[in-house]
């Protein structure tokens, strides 16, 4: 974004186009879905006649807003930019890193009701859960992240913790491999990589969009979303979006009621910009999905039954999401700016849930059921400054930030239930348990406090064609963890720091292919040794534990087509018990290559997905019979390839289809288990018209069209039934 100043002629010319006045640009370019063309004309532009045309130059000297999403790639689908933490918003061709930013023209169009519907495009992403579990969780590079660990505008602890909607997102970006060096550590301390959700705001033109949609088997969803400019050059804006849903599910007797309210608001000045987002979520789901677990004596894996069961066939979830975030920023001069941010969110939560155990090849299964209160309080700061300066020939972008996220949770968990007993193949489903009137007190749970202090330098050389970024993060690490069963200390309180590095390079080559390197750790919390006389060191907390990803690649943008390809080495440990002593004595590591494609292969016909190979390894284990074993949840291929066709004879018409497949994974550390290979079609077709002065967009998804029964997994070897034919029909109007 260009920002005026006393330093900015009265007009600007940028890509052979001659635009607006600065100011009136700095309120109209936050909507990435609105584009300048040469045949546009803005009021108060000059006429061609009387305007010069020169050739394209770039403007450095000013930033983006840290909350703006990036301008929308050819095609649509993707975005020509994403932020990357304490850098800021870096276009994709300029970043170290394997980046893919979704916008919400692929959000729509997939009729993506969570972030995980819309992984379904990203061929290194997969889901960890059940759809209609509690919560859902990804696997990203074989690592896994859980929804607690998402990004709100670049902040971790405000989104929805269990499952988190897409209504309010103009973005979902995901950034692969470990985050802690140039975001901060993040709750849960995930090392696959960072999922950042951009919210909208006000587009220079009203917004006033009305969508209703119907889903197998009977969810009905309304969602408005509704935006206005006001003021001198549109100065303020507001941006509010308003989603119910509710019914029956695809699975048999599941019902679903969820809401979404988003409020964002924004001012944008000559050097000033805020932005103020206000978000409420709730979701209820009555006879809720969950994960299995192995019995150690299971020799034989069963097969995948029917998706159309809730198993084990009982229990419920309800909760509630509240947060806000605050941001600002300010130019202090045209090369420094100071910005800030402070954010809170509370959950509020209570579920009665099953985990059934497999007990053998047959499908017999054990189920115990519990009931689960949990509420949590998070509060996160930021601050920081931003500047450029030159050495030489030798641009510098500086960047100096601190990082907060402090975290409370209490617990309460009710285990008084009988047991059951079922089959997978029988459909039993049980009637669940009456909790009227039981106490189920909450209790301290886990306190923790993250900290850091980072400092970036992005060096640009040969006229910008060679950047070299470098950079470090202090990190702090404070907390207690407390027995969920009693509220007592688990052991001592939690106190450690660790340094990361961060660097990259990056080399145009031509405008259009880029080579990148990088490296970057990650941090995860150390664990606490347990309490046990047949220890040395019982009780001792272990440093926070560093990953590390090595990265190369090459990227390529042509004709509407943007393409990556990179290799990537990325590695964690974990802990064990090694004779008598706990510590770091395992490590796992996934090496891999992974390409990536989105946009206009040709007119028309627009492509997006991928296909990873992963080599993961126990590289390091406490038991010798696990050295060098695979992962488990990790498959080594995995393929996702959708594409779109703007039928010809038919304008408006759009059909589309994807291929997603993934290979077989170990469910067992001694690999002595494996869920077989599966393969997914889901496919689409919509229609855009004008009726009248209205847009009108229909739109009919079917994922799993050929209801292919398949088992998913979990990196700690929990098992899910994939979802079952799922059919969404909606219909958009622009008023």
């Amino acid at each position: 974004m260009v920002h005026p100043s006393k330093h900015t002629s009265a007009w600007v010319v940028v890509a052979g186009l001659t635009l607006a006045n600065p100011t009136t640009l700095l309120a109209a370019s936050n909507s990435s879905t609105e584009t300048l063309s040469s045949s546009s004309t803005s009021p108060g532009t000059p006429s061609e006649e009387h305007s010069t045309v020169l050739p394209s130059v770039t403007v450095t000297d000013h930033y983006a807003t840290m909350d703006e999403a990036p301008e929308a790639a050819p095609g649509g689908q993707v975005a020509k930019g994403a932020r990357l933490g304490i850098l800021g918003n870096v276009s994709v061709m300029e970043t170290p890193f394997s980046v893919t930013s979704y916008t919400a023209q692929t959000i729509a169009n997939e009729q993506a009701r969570s972030v995980a519907d819309l992984m379904s495009a990203d061929s290194s992403v997969r889901m960890a859960s059940s759809r209609s579990n509690i919560n859902e969780d990804l696997t990203i590079r074989g690592f896994p992240v859980a929804s607690s660990d998402f990004a709100l505008n670049g902040m971790f602890g405000l989104l929805p913790h269990w499952r988190v909607p897409l209504e309010a997102a103009e973005r979902v970006e995901i950034i692969k491999g470990p985050s802690a060096a140039l975001y901060g550590m993040s709750p849960a301390g995930s090392v696959g990589g960072v999922v950042n959700l951009v919210p909208k705001r006000a587009t220079a033109q009203p917004i006033t969009r009305l969508e209703l949609g119907v889903a197998s088997d009977s969810v009905v969803t309304g969602h408005a979303d509704i935006g206005r400019r006001f003021g001198e050059d549109g100065a303020f804006g507001v941006r509010l979006n308003l989603m119910h849903r509710n019914g029956d599910t695809a699975i048999r007797q599941q019902s679903t009621r969820e809401s979404v309210a988003a409020l964002a608001l924004d001012f944008r000045h000559a050097r000033l910009r805020s932005s103020l987002d206000l978000h409420y979520s709730d979701e209820r789901i009555d006879n809720v999905v969950r994960q299995f677990s192995l019995a150690p004596s299971l020799t034989t894996m069963p097969r995948a039954p029917s998706g159309k069961l809730p198993y084990p066939g009982l229990g419920w979830t309800d909760g509630d999401n509240r947060s806000f975030l605050w941001k600002g920023e300010y130019d202090l001069t045209d090369t420094l700016t100071a910005y800030a941010g402070f954010g809170k969110h509370t959950l509020s939560w209570t579920a009665f849930a099953a985990n059934p155990h497999i007990m053998n090849a047959a499908g017999d299964y054990a189920f115990f059921g519990g009931l689960q209160s949990m509420a949590m309080d998070s509060r996160t700061f930021e601050a920081g400054l931003r500047g450029s300066l030159q050495t030489g020939d030798v641009s510098h972008q500086l960047a100096l930030g601190f990082t907060q996220l402090k975290q409370d949770a209490k617990l309460g968990f009710l285990t008084t239930f009988p047991p059951g007993m079922s089959n997978l193949y029988a459909g039993n489903l049980f009637p669940t348990p009456n909790t009227a009137g039981l106490k189920n007190p909450l209790l301290p749970f886990n306190e923790s406090r993250l900290s850091s202090v980072a400092l970036a330098d992005t060096m640009g050389m040969l006229d910008g064609r060679f950047q070299v970024t470098l950079g470090l993060r202090r990190q702090s690490v404070e907390g207690q963890s407390y027995h969920f069963m009693n509220g007592t200390p688990s052991g001592p309180r939690y106190d450690k720091q660790a340094t990361t590095p961060f660097a990259g390079v990056v080399f145009k080559l031509r405008p259009e292919l880029s080579l990148y390197a990088s490296y970057v750790e990650g941090l995860s919390k150390g664990d606490t040794a347990p309490v046990s006389a047949a220890l040395t060191n019982p009780g001792e907390v272990l440093a926070p534990f560093r990953s590390q990803q090595k990265e190369v690649g090459v990227k390529w943008q042509r004709d509407g087509l943007l393409a990556t390809l990179s290799l990537f080495d990325l590695l964690r440990p974990s802990s064990g018990v090694s004779g008598t002593t706990f510590g770091e004595f395992g490590e796992q590591r996934n090496r891999g290559i992974e390409t990536s494609f989105a946009g206009e292969a040709a007119r028309g016909i627009r492509l997006l997905g991928g296909v990873t190979y992963t080599s993961a390894k126990m590289t390091k284990a406490v038991s010798p019979e696990l050295r060098g074993k695979q992962a488990m949840g990790v498959a080594r291929w995995q393929l996702n390839l959708g594409s779109e066709w703007d039928v010809p004879m038919l304008p408006g018409l759009t059909l589309s289809g994807r291929l997603i497949h993934t290979d077989k994974m170990a469910v067992t550390p001694t690999n002595s288990l494996y869920i077989p290979s599966w393969q997914r079609v889901d496919a689409g077709v919509r229609y855009a018209a004008q009726w009248g002065a209205r847009q009108v967009t229909l739109r009919l998804n079917v994922e799993n069209a050929f209801d292919k029964k398949y088992w998913g997994t979990a990196t700690a070897g929990y098992l899910f039934v994939g979802s079952p034919r799922t059919y969404t029909v909606s219909m958009g109007v622009d008023l």
